[in-house]
């Protein structure tokens, strides 16, 4: 009888134990008559069910002829042994199973009881197909295939825990069969196939399906392999990337924790060791947590652990266990671990040290809800995981130092991404000249011929706004100073008393008007060597006057040693328009790099700088052409309108109502710029392009000509250029920022007054148009084609 597959395969499966009665027909014969009994006693049992020989595909057939297949597999499946094998008899690459062991039986009813039915892991049906191809080709093709991989089980036990088995087939008792649908294969058609592994058509095609007929059946061989598969497994999470990201890692490792120590109940858990300040640290990522440390962030060892705990953790880099964690806790009189333990409701615990060649890096934490289930014994089952775990965890640290230096590259230093590919070059440069035994040193990095763009959004009048907090604070200061001094003076009379509040008056009265730097520093000075001591004296002599004190140092900022009231307002005020501005411009630098790389810098004063450079030698795989000039020059003048609005609707937030003024330099001439080394930024190179920086140092003071006008004001975009074509340009681009409701359209043109070393600069001021919160402000970046388009219609 043809079974009927319902996976598509090359092979029809019929189930026969034909050549193994042939084994018996022939000791039927032998002269052992030992032998001779048991092979005709097994012969005349199977004689009437011929169909055991002939073969079959009903599998219900197994179940009726089940006690009489028994007999046939009497000697394959010993029943001295069938408690301890784990073995069945089996088809080839399928999951129908029969005449199992006793301790198989008992492992698939543990698992879901009789009815669960066993899978092999990983064998998608397309290469289960090309799989029985190469067994075809092996044996009645005679061809050399080898894809043999390891096949496995997983099954649960009675307790959820997953256990794995490998599998081992026996096919002593197979044959293979051509049918009439079978090809005949030459070398040439042998070679394609070796070529085109996932070509499953073509398999099809050279070896179509049921071409040929498996008869027989195999032996399963199946070994617990639990452990071992644990161990790989560990291995694998641990060595894979994006550990700490990954939402599932602390969850595949728990449950294989869960296999390796066939323990359901336990979870795990880390710590990081701080060796520089001898503590533990919480480790940041999903799923992550310590039972040491419970809620805490971090923790000194000394407080987290006792002192057995701590010398064979620490010291010896030795696995502490805990049997008992109530038993501990109790003779302990509930120090730690043990305290933290027993209320997180963990019974015993395994507390396994990270440690490289003797320098802890960190705790791995098992625990248990059951006494007993983790102890000093199977603790040593570790030996084969922890390499693993030393391994990944040195690797994470080196990780997160990459990190760590990318983060600062980032945020300290000024290599931007757009130039990053020739420090690149440089830097492969470097390490090659040294691996060939050189003494390298860093190249200077020079770029050539790039077109400078600067522009700032400075605080207006911030040196008198800032004059100004400090005055108001010290004349807060020095008035309660006078207060303390006063009472002193009237419950003593001492004339040393009387001289020191006609010197704070005397401070009082010079700072009435105006500060400056040196009267705050002289202040300070007074206040710190004068004042403050003979305070100190107040507290200890007398308790009336130690309250005035205690009162006026309550009021006194720690990291100033001042009065620091108006000068935080002013200060957080500057760092809020500074925040809000650099977060508009970084973010709109994104759509700008993506119309064309350049160099990118910004830094906050008082107020927001920035520079750009663009051109040909910036970037690396494309080619400049000025219409990106034109681009940039136009996407700087907006954002630089919406940084004046996103100001606009600040100010009414400020604790002080800061003002801003805007300016923009048009330089037209290309330059040179180089890597400083010793500043890590970039600077122009050469005499001729230090008029460039010479020029964006001095005109935001600058003067209008002819009268004593500041060139920027606050309202106002102003743009300073020397030629005339760069006026044009500019005033093109307000007008078509106008439509798009930038400007306001009032526009005036001035003479800069002649700044030092600098002549012959004009300045457009704009006015800009500010919206207010109930406008539509559209984030969209207009480039140079919308304003070409525009002035074609």
């Amino acid at each position: 009888m043809i079974p009927k597959s319902e996976k598509e395969s090359p092979l029809l499966q019929v189930i026969s134990f034909d050549k193994l009665l042939r084994r018996y027909d022939a000791m039927a014969q032998s002269d052992d008559d030992f032998l001779k009994t048991k092979a005709d006693w097994i012969l005349k049992a199977q004689a009437p069910y011929p169909e055991l020989r002939e073969g079959f595909g009903d599998v219900s057939l197994l179940n009726k002829h089940k006690e009489i297949i028994e007999i046939v597999l009497h000697d394959v499946f010993s029943n001295v042994l069938t408690d301890n094998e784990i073995k069945a008899a089996s088809l080839p690459f399928d999951d129908i199973i029969f005449n199992a062991s006793a301790r198989f039986k008992k492992i698939l009813a543990n698992a879901r009881g009789d009815g669960f039915v066993p899978e092999m892991r990983n064998m998608p049906e397309g290469q289960m197909y090309i799989v029985a191809c190469t067994v075809i080709l092996n044996s009645h093709y005679g061809f050399h295939f080898d894809f043999k991989r390891p096949l496995f089980y997983d099954i649960p036990d009675a307790n959820g825990v997953m256990r794995h088995y490998r599998i081992l087939y026996n096919a002593d008792f197979m044959e293979i069969l051509p049918t009439e649908k079978s090809k005949q294969l030459t070398q040439a058609d042998v070679d394609e196939l070796l070529d085109n592994f996932n070509d499953v058509a073509l398999w099809k095609d050279k070896i179509p399906p049921h071409s040929f007929i498996a008869k027989g059946f195999v032996i399963s061989n199946m070994f617990d392999v639990t452990v071992e598969h644990s161990i790989s497994e560990i291995k694998s999470s641990l060595i894979s990337n994006n550990r700490r990201e990954g939402n599932n890692f602390m969850e595949n490792l728990l449950e294989t924790f869960k296999s390796f120590f066939n323990l359901p109940s336990i979870r795990a858990g880390f710590v990081e060791y701080d060796p520089k300040k001898n503590r533990f640290e919480r480790i940041c990522g999903a799923g992550m947590q310590s039972f040491i440390l419970q809620d805490k962030d971090v923790e000194p060892c000394t407080e987290a652990l006792c002192q057995k705990s701590y010398e064979k953790l620490l010291n010896d880099n030795d696995y502490f266990a805990i049997s008992d964690v109530d038993r501990n806790y109790k003779m302990s009189n509930g120090i730690q671990p043990y305290k933290n333990l027993k209320d997180q409701g963990i019974k015993s615990a395994i507390f396994a040290p990270i440690a490289d060649d003797g320098r802890l890096l960190g705790v791995l934490e098992l625990v248990s809800s059951e006494v007993n289930a983790l102890n000093s014994v199977n603790a040593n089952k570790l030996e084969g995981v922890m390499p693993f775990i030393v391994s990944a965890v040195i690797r994470s640290k080196a990780e997160e130092e990459n990190r760590i230096d990318a983060i600062i590259q980032n945020e300290c230093t000024s290599v931007h991404e757009s130039v990053y590919w020739r420090f690149e070059e440089e830097a492969q440069r470097f390490i090659k000249d040294e691996l060939e035994g050189g003494q390298p040193t860093f190249t200077e990095i020079v770029f050539n011929d790039v077109y400078p763009l600067y522009g700032q959004i400075d605080i207006k009048d911030s040196s008198q706004a800032r004059n100004l907090a400090v005055q108001r604070d010290l004349m807060i200061q020095l008035s309660e100073v006078n207060k303390i001094l006063t009472a002193a003076w009237e419950k003593g009379r001492l004339p040393v008393y009387e001289e020191l509040i006609f010197r704070v008056n005397d401070h009082i009265e010079g700072i009435k008007e105006s500060i400056d730097t040196s009267s705050e520093q002289a202040i300070f000075n007074f206040l710190l060597d004068e004042i403050h001591p003979v305070f100190n004296h107040f507290k200890k002599s007398d308790s009336g006057l130690k309250d005035l004190v205690v009162s006026y140092e309550a009021s006194i900022d720690m990291g100033t040693d001042s009065y620091y009231d108006h000068r935080r307002n002013y200060d957080e005020s500057v760092m809020l328009v500074n925040k809000k501005l650099a977060a508009l411009i970084d973010k709109r630098q994104v759509t700008a790099q993506a119309m064309f790389p350049h160099y990118f810098e910004r830094y906050k004063t008082d107020g927001v700088e920035h520079n750009m450079y663009i051109g040909d030698s910036i970037v690396d795989n494309d080619s400049f052409d000025p219409v990106y000039l034109n681009n940039l020059r136009l996407w700087q003048l907006q954002v630089m309108c919406e940084m004046e609005n996103t100001h606009y609707k600040l100010k009414p937030k400020l604790q002080v109502p800061l003002d801003v003024a805007s300016l923009i330099l048009v330089y037209n001439t290309s330059l040179s710029i180089r890597f400083r080394m010793d500043e890590k930024r970039f600077d122009v190179d050469g005499t001729y392009n230090a008029r460039y920086e010479v020029i964006k140092k001095r005109i935001d003071k600058s003067f209008v000509k002819g009268s004593s006008e500041r060139l920027t004001q606050p309202g106002k975009m102003v743009i300073v250029y020397s030629q005339k074509k760069d006026e044009l340009e500019y005033l093109r681009y307000i007008k078509f920022l106008k439509s798009k409701g930038y400007f306001t359209g009032k526009v005036e043109i001035v003479e800069l007054q002649g700044v030092q070393g600098v002549a012959g600069l004009k300045a457009i001021r704009a006015d800009i148009l500010y919206k207010s919160d109930g406008d539509a402000s559209s984030e969209k970046t207009y480039t140079y084609d919308d304003l070409m388009a525009e002035l074609e219609g």
